[in-house]
């Protein structure tokens, strides 16, 4: 019996979606306002899921205090209030676009879990934009 547990968090970052191999029309033409040379910011709603088969000892999939510390560590404390360009080592080359972002979160979260548990994010930009990573 699988069941998915959650934890919703929040974090405000500042980026700038930018192809250095492109000059500036085609920068903007592409990215529009998000290609501010000063940067735009945003604040993010993430959350996260972790499946798994439900421990008889506990009736824990995970204990959620655990995943709370979890992202804190590894999510909030790395990107909170930071230019993610400048900043955060994954997107000195990569550009920090929703998409790249939660694949980065994904990776540093499920590193830490089971191997059994199917790790989940969800990060969401605005109100109606956002994205999902499961991994693979």
């Amino acid at each position: 019996m699988k069941v998915t547990v959650c934890r919703k968090e929040h974090f405000n970052a500042a980026h700038r979606l930018h192809n250095p191999q492109w000059d500036a029309a085609t920068n903007l033409k592409v990215f529009g306002k998000c290609n501010n040379p000063n940067f735009h910011g945003h604040n993010y709603d993430l959350v996260v899921k972790v499946r798994g088969d439900i421990d008889p000892e506990t009736g824990y999939v995970m204990n959620l205090g655990h995943l709370k510390d979890l992202i804190r560590e590894q999510v909030l404390d790395y990107l909170d209030h930071k230019n993610l360009n400048l900043d955060i080592a994954e997107f000195r080359d990569l550009n920090p676009t929703a998409e790249n972002i939660v694949v980065v979160i994904w990776n540093r979260l499920q590193r830490h879990l089971n191997p059994e548990l199917e790790l989940s994010v969800t990060l969401c930009e605005t109100e109606r934009n956002f994205v999902e990573y499961h991994g693979g």
